[in-house]
């Protein structure tokens, strides 16, 4: 499962991700809503190698996490085929939020930035202080991003 997860490179969680036909729009562009879907893969990996066990969470502790707000930079465009790279680091940890620096790169070139800010609910939609037991695991991979 570690191979499907990714890896990590430090405090920064490493997704591999390839660009298929269906990623793409008429002119074999990355439709820019995928490299929101590509982004959410790798965070879901990326706390699962945290350990958070995002249905356990839900069953046991009715909590989970969700997107607040995204801030998406276009720099340059994936295309059909293109191996691709998810870097995910987390730069803050609030009361009951989070935020995760992400950059999608073909190599060395980095094609699409994003600041994604998370929010820790309840499945009644209201904002929930992240577990003890879950903010000392995730404090361990905070890094000191640029947002």
């Amino acid at each position: 499962m570690t191979e499907l997860s990714g890896r990590w490179d430090g405090v920064a969680h490493l997704l591999p991700v390839r660009v298929y036909y269906a990623d793409t729009d008429a002119g074999g562009v990355v439709y820019h809503a995928n490299y929101l879907a590509f982004a959410e893969r790798a965070r879901t990996e990326m706390t699962r190698l945290m350990g958070l066990d995002q249905v356990r969470l839900r069953a046991e502790k009715g909590l989970l996490f969700a997107v607040r707000s995204c801030e998406i930079d276009f720099l340059r465009p994936a295309r059909l085929d293109d191996p691709l790279t998810v870097r995910s680091a987390l730069t803050h940890l609030g009361g009951a939020s989070m935020h995760v620096l992400q950059t999608i790169s073909r190599g060395e070139e980095e094609l699409v930035r994003l600041v994604v800010r998370l929010v820790c609910m309840t499945d009644t939609a209201k904002a929930a202080r992240i577990p003890d037991d879950l903010r000392a695991r995730f404090q361990t991979y905070l890094t000191q991003g640029t947002e």
